[in-house]
């Protein structure tokens, strides 16, 4: 089986009356690139990455098609060989990361359709068929800010037991991340605190920072939550200084949680070997693809580490993830947006996956388990591209 056309899909301008998608899509829409691999025995493999799709097209038609073209589709071997050039000039992050982890995904979603197996069997087989999950609150009825009483009880209705939120980043903007007063740190914290006087800990809730913070706010703000004890601490620091890092781990009970803004299994090893790190968290399609995370999964494990991989982009990271957290033993939970498996993704493929009792369902179909739909295929204002042999 060789590889003879590379294609990727933009949702650009998208108008689509039969889904409900009229005049201009949302954001969310907007950042995904998904990439088609299409091979001599008419097999489709099916990738995604985000957020710049534009960007991240042009370099998988420029610099990563003549890799695969004519090619058998090995996910090992052209891994190595396009994260070789990309290295070769300085960068093993951003654009070109993004790029190989959206052909990586479509390498291994080939190979499985090719075998007829899910895609769970390639990386392992399972060790669960369902995913305990938390609800990252971007997408809902309820506002975390005003509402999270009532956000959790609505997740607890459904059986999901964990949440999370980022109540002090407005903080951050407004103080630059250097600053945070008495007055802040208890506004930071009040949704937290409510949800606890409410529901004691019969839902878990993490806490979410985007790497605003400097490091003597970060210790401030930990110190505050310990007696709320959150679930963990996602990424207080901007991500660069691990030294940091380890001095805010140090200074705290709570689980410190590091980072989907790692790329590739030579950044995560600076992080567990210099990290007193918790949880470790990476996003599979920013990292490297599946390729790369089940290598950082298995670094994290002969840490006694457990991985909680990020989980914000479109259907098919949802897919990818759902058969690697059914493969990896040391799973401490899977990131989800029920506003999202349960909304917008179902517009765009032909299989949704959703979950079940507060559980996320690992799909059994060949490869992913899903497709892109025709009719998105097809629609008015999507932009396919095609690079051949």
């Amino acid at each position: 089986m060789r590889i003879t056309d590379v294609e990727t899909v933009e949702l650009g301008d998208l108008e689509f009356e039969e889904t409900g998608w009229v005049g201009e899509i949302a954001d969310d829409y907007r950042r995904l690139l998904f990439v088609r691999l299409h091979t001599d025995e008419g097999v489709t493999g099916l990738g995604e990455t985000y957020p710049r799709p534009a960007v991240e097209a042009e370099l998988v038609h420029r610099h990563v098609a003549p890799e695969l073209l004519g090619t058998e589709p090995s996910p090992e071997r052209i891994w190595r060989d396009v994260f070789r050039h990309a290295n070769y000039w300085g960068g093993y992050g951003g654009t070109e990361m993004r790029a190989l982890s959206a052909v990586d995904i479509a390498l291994w979603d080939l190979r499985a359709r090719a075998a007829g197996v899910p895609l769970y069997e390639l990386l392992g087989g399972p060790v669960r068929d369902r995913l305990r999950t938390y609800n990252t609150c971007y997408e809902g009825e309820y506002s975390f800010a005003e509402e999270p009483v009532a956000l959790a009880e609505s997740l607890l209705e459904e059986g999901i037991s964990a949440m999370k939120i980022w109540p002090y980043d407005d903080i951050a903007y407004a103080n630059g991340g250097s600053y945070v007063s008495p007055a802040e740190l208890r506004a930071g914290a009040e949704p937290l605190r409510a949800i606890r006087e409410a529901l004691g800990h019969e839902m878990d809730v993490a806490m979410e920072f985007h790497g605003l913070w400097d490091l003597q706010s970060a210790k401030r703000i930990a110190r505050h939550l310990e007696q709320y004890d959150p679930m963990w601490l996602e990424e207080m620091l901007e991500v660069g200084n691990v030294d940091a890092y380890d001095r805010l781990a140090r200074s705290t009970s709570l689980p410190v949680n590091v980072s989907e803004r790692l790329m590739s299994k030579y950044h995560y090893e600076q992080l567990l070997s210099n990290v007193d790190v918790d949880v470790v968290m990476f996003d599979v399609e920013w990292m490297g693809g599946l390729t790369e995370a089940r290598k950082v999964a298995a670094m994290a494990e002969a840490n006694q580490v457990p991985v909680a991989p990020h989980n914000c982009g479109g259907p098919v990271l949802h897919f990818a993830n759902l058969h690697l957290g059914a493969t990896v033993p040391n799973l401490m939970v899977m990131e989800s947006v029920r506003g999202r498996y349960d909304g917008w993704h179902r517009d765009l493929i032909t299989t949704p996956a959703g979950a079940e009792d507060g559980e996320l369902v690992v799909p059994d179909g060949p490869g992913l388990g899903t497709e892109l739909s025709e009719a998105l295929l097809e629609a008015e204002g999507v932009t396919r591209r095609v690079t051949s042999a």
